[in-house]
């Protein structure tokens, strides 16, 4: 027979794989008497755990919802796995990362040596792809409003605040009325933190920023969730931003040919399509949020530009030409 915390952890781990558990049933799994299931389960009760228990001819256990968090055991993989997410989630986003960390030290100071050991051989460093405006985190309490929507398939009131509002609040008179959509996905995409939704008054598929989002209460009624295009959350939120199919995360699409090899093009381009187009020249199609910043992303290639089309990126591109033109011939003021 195993010894006592060893059956303790066997016990625990049974309940909380699966909602009721028959006593005569869990007896046999743990190959002992009911009469020492039933000292178990006081043992653990002892310790914090809240155990409900069934009356009756099939009368059972099942671990309940408590008041307080109470004391947690683990086998070996569990504390790994668990170890390695916190670490993960210090570099997620999502607004928790010192909290995360904070758990990190905890969880690390109560392993074992050996399980330390393994823990301190794993190491994450978040790396950023250069930009010149960093995301800005979400808030974990936004983050878990939306998340109980879209468990809850109820409609979401919120406001969005649009770029150049953020950090100064839509609190005007001219603010826009409060956004309503049906919540289907939230998602982590380069960095960021978004909502895939229906929106009722555009009565078409957004993806919304999570910062970007405060949440009115109280929620709207339950819905029925609608057939995501394609069926995939990951395919249909990698079109949208890459603009693959031709709806919008990035809506200003243009087509150009370049000075330069497809070889030296493609590594910089991780949402675009480069193709080869006759001797050192390619052909790139490529997506951004305005004209005038695709015009900007295609002049960071330091070559020779010929604009395919559409009318509106060659305008942007006359837009920069003349700004930079200006910049070039101001005469420089000295504080």
């Amino acid at each position: 027979m195993q010894k006592t915390s060893a059956r303790l952890l066997s016990l625990l781990s049974l309940l909380q794989t699966r909602r009721d558990w028959p006593g005569a049933l869990l007896a046999e799994r743990l190959d002992i008497s009911p009469r020492t299931v039933r000292r178990d389960v006081d043992r653990l009760r002892e310790l914090g755990y809240p155990i409900v228990t069934s009356k009756g001819p099939e009368g059972g256990y099942r671990l309940g919802v408590g008041a307080q968090l109470p004391p947690l055991l683990f086998d070996d993989e569990q504390a790994v796995a668990l170890a390695i997410a916190l670490q993960l989630a210090t570099t997620s986003g999502a607004g928790i990362e010192e909290a995360a960390a904070r758990a990190l030290t905890t969880v690390r100071q109560v392993m074992p040596a050996r399980l330390r050991h393994r823990i301190d051989t794993f190491h994450v460093t978040a790396v950023e792809r250069p930009t010149t405006r960093p995301a800005r985190p979400a808030d974990s309490t936004v983050l878990m409003a939306l998340s109980a929507a879209v468990h809850a398939r109820e409609t979401l009131r919120f406001d969005y605040s649009s770029a150049s509002a953020q950090g100064a609040g839509d609190n005007s008179p001219d603010a826009p009325p409060p956004r309503r959509a049906e919540p289907h996905h939230l998602i982590i995409w380069d960095g960021r933190w978004y909502l895939v939704a229906w929106d009722l008054d555009r009565e078409d598929w957004r993806t919304f920023r999570a910062d970007r989002i405060t949440p009115r209460t109280p929620t709207g009624p339950r819905f029925c969730p609608r057939e995501l295009p394609g069926g995939d959350v990951a395919a249909f939120v990698a079109g949208r931003f890459q603009g693959s199919d031709g709806s919008g995360g990035r809506p200003c699409r243009g087509e150009v040919v370049l000075g330069l090899p497809a070889s030296d093009v493609a590594p910089y381009v991780h949402d675009g399509v480069v193709e080869e187009f006759g001797p050192h020249r390619c052909r790139l199609v490529l997506g951004s949020w305005s004209w005038p910043a695709l015009a900007a992303a295609l002049g960071r290639f330091d070559a020779d530009v010929q604009v395919v089309g559409p009318a509106e990126l060659k305008d942007a591109f006359a837009r920069l030409a003349r700004r930079y033109a200006d910049a070039a011939t101001a005469p420089s003021s000295h504080r």
